[in-house]
């Protein structure tokens, strides 16, 4: 059993998945996982021992000593992801591919198992928003992080003197303060989409995941997108497959 934990700068997910899928899912906000009653671990309440337990954590060092601390009633010893030249399938063309945050880098694998053949456009949507270039041949060529939705609102209402921190509706035409400021926002998620996948060039696939996803495809227009869940969850699982086929001298999955 494998216990793979993806913590984001909003929420954090886990899950338990036995090598075919996933037996188990959780997800709390970042502040009740923090406030987590420290008598019952969050981690042990469905299952034993995992075999394997790995972690993306962008969500800082609290995080990071929260996750020690409750992992550290299992025997496996916690596997931190951090980006790397290459691994499963996946080349990475970062200047400095250990500085490329563990959750994009999760995401590339989970890509690059989804669709094996034909270039993909990956985006996670949450607090930010990144959208990285997967070419047809595996190789990671770079990518955008921009702020999300509801950090956008946020900015805009803090550094101006009038704008409200309100939530609109998406209009083509907006005729009103907080409809603007919706629209532009999302305008600018999508529009960073519609750019990437057009520098990607014809054939590709955009793999949408996060917490905005859904709602951001409805903005995308001319791109070819598939929403999947815990694109995160789903990289971690498969790399820790991998680890577990290597270490026993089987194939790799």
């Amino acid at each position: 059993m494998i216990l793979a934990i993806d913590a984001g700068n909003s929420r954090v997910k886990w899950g338990w998945h036995d090598g075919e899928r996933w037996t188990a899912l959780a997800t709390v906000s970042l502040i009740e996982f923090a406030a987590a009653n420290h008598d019952i671990n969050p981690f042990a309440a469905t299952h034993e021992d995992p075999a394997h337990i790995i972690i993306s954590n962008v969500a800082g060092e609290d995080a990071h000593q929260l996750i020690v601390n409750w992992t550290s009633i299992f025997e496996a010893e916690p596997h931190w992801l951090h980006g790397e030249a290459e691994r499963c399938g996946v080349r990475n063309a970062y200047e400095q591919p250990g500085q490329l945050g563990p959750d994009r880098w999760a995401a590339l694998v989970a890509a690059r198992a989804i669709r094996a053949e034909g270039a993909s456009l990956v985006v996670n949507c949450g607090t930010a928003t990144t959208i990285d270039m997967l070419s047809a041949a595996g190789v990671f060529e770079g990518g955008l992080i921009l702020p999300g939705v509801d950090l956008m609102r946020f900015v805009l209402h803090e550094h101006t003197g009038r704008l409200p921190l309100q939530e609109g509706a998406y209009r083509d035409s907006p005729r009103n303060t907080i409809d603007a400021i919706e629209s532009g926002c999302w305008n600018a998620q999508a529009g960073a989409v519609e750019r990437a996948a057009r520098r990607l060039g014809p054939g590709g696939l955009c793999l949408v995941s996060g917490g905005a996803g859904r709602s951001l495809m409805e903005r995308i227009e001319g791109v070819d997108c598939r929403y999947v869940d815990n694109l995160v969850l789903e990289g971690l699982a498969r790399i820790a497959n991998t680890t577990l086929a290597s270490r026993a001298g089987g194939a790799v999955r």
